[in-house]
């Protein structure tokens, strides 16, 4: 099955491809001398079990650690020897490995790109070897206070999804963790149904679609049948807070004092209901001018640092507001922020804001999709997610359409000045 989108331009117009074994391939010609392969599975930290938490990460590690055709390190080496890059990354809902090619280069390097995922060798020795880097990788983001800041925050919003916990996976789980756990879980969630593949640079789409389905095959054919399934957790969101729910913690590493203001907001399953939230984001809190950077740092001073960000996570989202002050400040701060939300229900926001926000956000969104890594990124994440292209496509018109009833509107359903989570962190003296 092939489809083609936004075919009126030759930019943004992906075609998406199905194979009959299930691996969907997006790909796009993009006139730049460069060629990204974006491989994504729908699998992440969300879809682990307790006492496996943090294989997936675990595994992405283990995925460059060799297969039965190279050896651990050889394919880093032809990757670096033709000057190309290569990557991973997990999270909770998702898992994706990429290169950058020069074009000339990716018919032989994609194949290789598609061994390691689709074929890691998963040996015992080099398992054991590997669980002391993720340890340690555990180990130091412990140390790390915008890490702890953000656990204890996820801990906090979320009580029963597992977005509360972290994706790196206790320590004493990964200890515990054996190399059979580590394959079965690879066969079970690395099949092609669960993988999207999107690839995007000069090369005609035919071709580039071509050599990741040829590569795919190649290897592909090379496992063994799987006869575990891999299942879909289902989750319901959690509901709004109801009162203002509080941790407050003491950190002897902290220089200045920290909070965190949380509200559970609509995720990519209700994609909709996210766009005038991310507007809302930025008129509290991105950019010198938002309100409470221009009155909590610069007219007040009683901020160091302020910032919002609305998370979009799969199954449900969190309006995410954290701040760095003096341990003093933290009442003053938190009522001053409840107060700014409760401008926003009660005062609709001025046309003139509203139109200088929307175009920052839609050009922000344009700006960061320049490149084929950029637009290779977003065709994999919203595909894998949503196995629709249309909303990654379509947000600049999305947020355009919106008008100060819309945020008006979100900011009441949403974002209640008298129920959230915080989480205070405090230094030691």
């Amino acid at each position: 099955m092939t489809a083609t989108l936004g075919a009126k331009s030759q930019l943004n117009a992906p075609t998406i491809q199905q194979l009959p074994n299930g691996l969907t391939i997006i790909a796009e010609q993009m006139p730049v001398e460069a060629i990204n392969l974006n491989v994504w599975l729908n699998v992440g930290s969300a879809k682990e079990s307790d006492d496996i938490n943090g294989m997936a990460h675990f595994l992405e590690h283990m995925v460059f650690k060799g297969t039965p055709n190279l050896k651990i390190g050889e394919f880093e080496q032809l990757i670096e020897e033709r000057g190309a890059v290569t990557n991973a990354a997990t999270s909770q809902d998702y898992t994706h490995y990429y290169i950058t090619t020069a074009p000339k280069d990716f018919e032989k390097l994609a194949p290789l790109q598609l061994d390691v995922v689709l074929n890691p060798s998963l040996e015992e020795e080099a398992f054991e070897r590997e669980k002391l880097v993720v340890l340690e990788e555990i180990r130091r983001s412990e140390d790390n206070p915008n890490r702890r800041t953000f656990y204890n925050a996820m801990e906090t919003c979320f009580t029963s999804l597992p977005y509360r916990r972290r994706v790196l996976g206790p320590a004493e789980v990964i200890a515990n963790l054996r190399s059979h756990q580590m394959q079965d879980f690879h066969s079970t969630w690395y099949q092609p149904h669960s993988m999207t593949a999107a690839v995007v640079g000069n090369l005609p789409v035919e071709e580039l679609i071509n050599i990741v389905s040829d590569s795919f095959e190649q290897y592909y054919g090379n496992q063994s049948t799987n006869s575990l399934v891999a299942k879909s957790l289902s989750y319901s969101p959690e509901t709004p807070f109801t009162e203002i729910v509080r941790q407050e913690l003491t950190d002897d590493n902290l220089q200045q004092a920290r909070i965190v203001m949380m509200w559970r907001v609509p995720g990519m399953m209700d994609i909709q209901e996210t766009y005038a939230l991310d507007i809302l984001a930025v008129i509290l809190g991105q950019g010198r001018v938002s309100r409470l950077f221009r009155d909590l740092r610069e007219e007040r001073g009683i901020v160091s640092q302020i910032g919002v960000s609305n998370m979009t996570q799969t199954q449900q989202g969190v309006f995410y507001i954290s701040a760095k002050l003096p341990a003093e400040n933290i009442t003053e701060v938190e009522t001053a922020i409840s107060e700014h939300i409760r401008t926003i229900h009660n005062e609709p926001i001025a046309e003139k804001d509203i139109i200088r926000i929307r175009t920052q956000v839609a050009n922000r969104f344009v700006f960061a999709n320049e490149k084929p890594s950029d637009r290779a990124n977003l065709y994999g994440y919203y595909y894998s997610q949503l196995g629709d292209l249309a909303p990654a496509l379509n947000y600049p018109q999305h947020i355009q359409a919106l008008e100060a009833s819309d945020l008006q509107s979100a900011a009441q359903k949403y974002l209640d000045p008298d129920a959230y989570g915080i989480v205070v962190m405090k230094p030691s003296n």
